[in-house]
């Protein structure tokens, strides 16, 4: 059995047809698990979709109104960049929820999965590109009202900016905020992290993990996080359709086992979600998803 559970819902779905975010990953990157040996049915615990009552900690009661009845604008539509659905939209509030539980399966285990969430370009009053619901921030806020945790951070290896994520906690003592993201790239305005690493276009295996060590070094080293909410996209892969970097498989392997280790060496919790990934091949996507989970048993000497 493995040390820490796998959170994981068929609702994850968000129904997007032909699109280039391959939401069915989320049962993919499940089934994988399973037929590669790693995980067991007993392994996946279900979550409950989060509350309305619980995304009015981050978002605007309005933004919250318009999704459920599907009363979004034109203009709101063309930046969410996805079909409107009341799956879609059930699968957001669903990924709210199982994004929380993870993170206070984490604070229990030591390390919580989340196969789902990671939707870091949502802010409070609106959605943009592909996120309308911001998980992380959700849980973060969620288990500071229960007073769980004082202090999270948010380590963020997508391949594009956490506009969304570094708008929410601007100003806030409470959140680090640090993201890493090849700078030409989604979106066009990115509001200010607490640590930025701006990334050439064609960056690859060595230069990003250096990287990365460094900035989780001064990370850890300025702020001591109880949890951290590690959002591990697929897209800094060579063959991403959305992405400019050049990771191999085994590069992004080892940035999981980066953050495993920084959070490990910080006795800091850390919750996991995937959030971005658009492969060319999208089993290349479900590959990268599912040794991010083998990265995170490794690192607890499973």
């Amino acid at each position: 059995m493995l040390p820490f559970k796998l959170v994981y819902h068929d609702g994850y779905d968000l129904n997007l047809g032909a699109h280039v975010f391959p939401s069915k990953k989320y049962k993919m990157i499940r089934d994988r698990l399973v037929a590669d040996g790693f995980a067991r049915p007993e392994d996946f615990v279900a979550p409950e979709p989060a509350t309305d009552d619980d995304l009015l900690l981050v978002h605007q009661r309005g933004w919250i109104a318009r999704l459920k009845n599907g009363t979004l604008d034109y203009l709101e539509l063309v930046k969410l960049e996805i079909p409107y659905s009341h799956k879609m939209v059930e699968a957001f509030w669903l990924a709210a929820g199982g994004t929380t539980l993870a993170a206070r399966l984490a604070l229990k285990d030591g390390v919580g999965f989340n196969i789902g969430g990671g939707f870091h370009h949502a802010f409070p009053g609106h959605g943009e590109g592909f996120c309308a619901i911001h998980d992380v921030a959700v849980a973060i806020r969620k288990l500071q009202r229960e007073k769980m945790i004082e202090r999270a951070m948010v380590v963020d290896c997508d391949v594009h900016d956490g506009n969304g994520t570094a708008a929410i906690f601007s100003g806030d003592a409470t959140v680090f905020t640090l993201s890493m993201h090849q700078f030409n790239n989604y979106p066009s305005i990115k509001p200010a992290s607490n640590i930025d690493v701006d990334l050439e276009d064609g960056v690859g295996d060595a230069e990003y993990l250096e990287k990365l060590g460094d900035a989780l070094g001064r990370a850890t080293r300025e702020f001591r996080p109880e949890l951290m909410m590690y959002v591990a996209g697929a897209d800094p892969y060579r063959e991403d359709q959305l992405g400019g970097l050049s990771l191999t498989l085994e590069g992004l392997k080892a940035r999981d086992k980066l953050v495993f280790e920084a959070a490990r060496a910080g006795r800091a919790a850390v919750a996991v979600t995937l959030a971005g990934g658009y492969a060319r091949q999208v089993e290349d996507t479900v590959t990268i998803h599912a040794n991010t989970a083998k990265a995170a048993a490794e690192s607890m000497g499973a």
